[in-house]
């Protein structure tokens, strides 16, 4: 297996750079991953695709505004933190890891001043060439203040500035649990109607906790994928969720995974249990990377929007479906001009 198995070409303008007014009017690509075969949809038409008894399993979690802007204090040069994660630390719930531009320039005991506000972050340490840990004043209300300078930190792919409209758009109407820098965005497809709809008809949907990191676009650099090192993510399955999954499989019903973030939470709590594959209620850290070959225990389905090439993500819907089939159909996806990426068109694969 090689980094170009997972390549393809994309015409640029086919990577979505806004939202679509409607959630749930994005095309709908359903790929049987057994025989290949594809049929092209809306995602309002979802719920023909499952059936009573089906368990839909969506990640809850809400992108915080995490990327700061600022300057050097002692210079005019505009700097750019983004934060990844609270370091968890109760006796320091100021310091944060973060990612920083240009990193060059942002050494240990260098200060950013922040926005109109003019917070002072310090950065207190360098964890590799662009990662640091920045440190905020002692008391302030950080969530507070994210709200005030914080900016969406959309993704690299999409240029243009955030708007307005982002900070709602870029989250699922499902967000709840704060903590992710990017959104699960197979998850932006659904409305509220859609969800009932769906409870209506006898579909389960339970719901855990990914934050989504950075990692999310840090691209393979490796020829070989396999010495590649995800960067780990903080995960809860809760015991309803667990419960919800494990009475799923007992009753002869589908998990449906929406996004990989659901995938990798799901394949990293795997637990077998009278011969039947379920999770626990657990919550912890996952650096899983998923790509071929893989057998996986809990997910049945998988909802997904299209991936970026050579991306750890493309290797996990290769793992699931078969890389021949997966490129078949964004081949096909691409004939039919969809959307690519985070605020493109969806996948089904079941």
């Amino acid at each position: 297996m090689h980094l170009s198995d997972f390549d393809y070409e994309l015409p640029p303008e086919l990577i979505a750079q806004e939202p679509l007014p409607e959630r749930d009017a994005s095309r709908l690509l359903v790929l049987n991953k057994s025989s290949g075969a594809i049929s092209h949809h809306t995602f309002r038409e979802l719920p023909q695709f499952l059936r009573a008894g089906d368990c839909l399993v969506q990640n809850d979690t809400r992108v915080i505004p995490a990327r700061l802007l600022g300057t050097r204090k002692g210079s005019n040069k505009q700097v750019e933190i983004l934060l990844t994660r609270p370091l968890g630390n109760a006796a320091d719930p100021s310091g944060y890891e973060a990612m920083a531009r240009p990193a060059r320039k942002l050494h240990p005991g260098a200060v950013v001043q922040i926005g109109t506000s003019g917070v002072e972050i310090e950065i207190v340490e360098s964890i590799d060439p662009r990662r640091r840990i920045v440190r905020f004043p002692p008391g302030l209300d950080i969530a507070s203040f994210l709200e005030q300078e914080g900016h969406v930190p959309l993704p690299p792919y999409i240029d243009r500035k955030d708007a307005p409209k982002d900070k709602e758009r870029y989250q699922t109407v499902y967000a709840e649990m704060a903590g992710a820098v990017a959104a699960p965005t197979a998850g932006l497809h659904f409305t509220p109607a859609l969800i009932s709809e769906l409870e209506n008809q006898g579909v389960f949907v339970a719901r855990i906790t990914l934050h989504v990191g950075p990692g999310t676009f840090l691209p393979v650099t490796s020829e070989n994928p396999s010495e590649h090192t995800m960067d780990r993510e903080f995960y809860r399955i809760s015991s309803s969720a667990a419960y919800a999954i494990g009475r799923t499989r007992r009753s002869g019903g589908r998990i449906v995974a929406v996004g990989t973030t659901v995938v990798r939470t799901l394949e990293t709590a795997a637990r077998q249990e009278d011969g039947l594959w379920g999770v626990t209620a657990d919550e912890g850290w996952t650096e899983a990377f998923i790509y071929p070959p893989y057998t996986f225990r809990v997910v049945d389905a998988l909802i997904t929007n299209f991936h970026l090439p050579r991306s750890t993500l493309l290797m996990l819907v290769s793992a699931f479906a078969g890389r021949e089939h997966i490129l078949a159909a964004y081949q096909e996806a691409v004939a039919q001009r969809y959307r690519f990426y985070s605020y493109g068109d969806a996948m089904l694969i079941q």
